[in-house]
């Protein structure tokens, strides 16, 4: 009865790190492809910081994954302890660092909100064309969004962006024309002056809080079921680690 039991658990085990293996394979794929791709994708990729970041996101989960589906595949299949024991301790690891991020993001909780990325913004957002990842991310989150500043564009006066440009809000707040590929836009010599009709008035706040909501619950479902997976997998390593002989 033991051993039905043990060799259920290992076949569980590696049903269940051969998914894994596979998704981390695909994710690892597709940051290989956005990394090395020749048609020019790579371009688009680095002139966003955002889509530059999720890619190398991207393939750091897709290597992690593929790395844990193969140990776990291997250490059950050959019933190796050492393998079955550092599969256990990696995904503990990521366990309590899932844990500790939830703690640090409660904690620092205040940081997220309007008067603190207002702060941020008129204190150290530069200008339009600038390389600093701070502003470029600004221009990034501005530019998809389609929004201007925290709360809308009064967030720019007197601020730093002012004292060192002549325009008063950047180009990436301004309106782009309908249907346009790139950075067309309605006018932005008329948006630099501060004419509301050519610019974003909605905050990037409300627009990416708006635009989260909607996935609010999707994520946290799919942290839940990760964690539950995880414990899952460690019992798994564990049952197996001391059922091999």
């Amino acid at each position: 009865m033991e051993g039905d039991c043990l060799s259920c658990i290992k076949y569980l085990m590696f049903i269940f790190n051969f998914f894994i293996f596979l998704g981390g394979s695909c994710l690892l794929g597709i940051g290989i492809w956005v990394l090395v791709d020749p048609t020019g994708f790579w371009e688009i990729v680095a002139a966003n910081p955002l889509i530059f970041t999720g890619a190398y996101i991207i393939l750091a989960m897709g290597s992690l994954l593929f790395l844990l589906g193969f140990l776990g595949c291997y250490g059950a299949v050959r019933e190796k302890k050492c393998l079955l024991l550092f599969f256990f301790m990696l995904i503990l690891i990521i366990f309590l660092a899932e844990l500790a991020a939830g703690i640090l993001a409660f904690i620092f909780r205040e940081n997220l909100t309007r008067e603190h990325f207002t702060q941020e913004l008129r204190s150290h957002y530069q200008r339009s064309n600038d390389t600093d990842v701070f502003t470029a991310t600004w221009n990034a989150v501005m530019s998809t969004f389609d929004c201007c500043g925290v709360n809308s564009a009064d967030d720019f006066e007197d601020s730093i962006f002012q004292q060192i440009n002549t325009d008063l809000v950047p180009e990436a707040c301004c309106k782009k024309t309908p249907n346009s590929q790139g950075a067309h836009y309605l006018s932005r010599e008329r948006c630099s002056m501060g004419m509301m009709e050519y610019r974003n008035t909605k905050g990037c706040y409300s627009t990416v809080v708006e635009y989260f909501e909607t996935y609010i619950y999707l994520a946290g479902g799919l942290t839940i079921l990760v964690l539950t997976i995880e414990l899952f997998a460690m019992v798994f390593a564990m049952c197996l680690f001391r059922g091999i002989q």
